[in-house]
């Protein structure tokens, strides 16, 4: 699942369509900048809808190994679609898995910095604002800038490469 060194950026594709290329592409700028990166397609993993009886039935094998990839990392990019107005479910059930897997799941989130980014049908602009809230409730430090392109304006590299140069910038808090 993870590399052997550990990546600046981990690059999370909530959708394996247009988020996972957007994701890919994300991925390809952080090289160019000179970083390392790694992506994270959440559709790949096998872990089940969060419910509390499936939760009572054990924690899943890839919890661990999730939150070992994504611990590993000081900066993330999530790349993800809008779904209904929201955050996708394998999005929200990664993060709820996360969410019970320890003691203090907030130390996954605590400081963090995340940057947001979108291919979405519609403008996707309800995605970043309930993904902002979510990712601020949780503790990460979420970049002020978000970059959401659609099949009739599809992300520029220039504006992708600009958010991770802000992204890049941000180091994880020490709390």
């Amino acid at each position: 699942m993870s590399s052997p060194i550990s990546p600046d950026v981990l690059v999370i594709a909530a959708s394996n369509g247009q988020n996972l290329t957007l994701a890919q592409r994300f991925v390809d700028q952080v090289r160019s900048l000179g970083q390392r990166a790694e992506l994270l397609d959440l559709t790949s993993l096998d872990l089940p809808l969060f419910t509390p009886q499936v939760k009572e039935q054990g924690m899943p094998a890839g919890v661990g190994p999730l939150h070992k990839q994504l611990m590993a990392a000081p900066r993330w990019v999530i790349c993800a679609p809008e779904y209904n107005g929201s955050i996708p479910p394998v999005l929200t059930s990664a993060i709820a898995w996360l969410s019970v897997q320890g003691d203090d799941f907030r130390g996954l989130f605590n400081g963090r910095p995340v940057a947001m980014a979108t291919v979405s049908g519609g403008a996707g602009i309800e995605l970043l604002t309930v993904l902002r809230i979510q990712l601020t409730h949780l503790g990460a430090q979420v970049v002020g800038r978000t970059l959401a392109g659609n099949q009739a304006r599809p992300a520029k590299d220039s504006s992708i490469q600009e958010l991770l140069k802000r992204l890049l910038q941000m180091s994880p808090l020490s709390l």
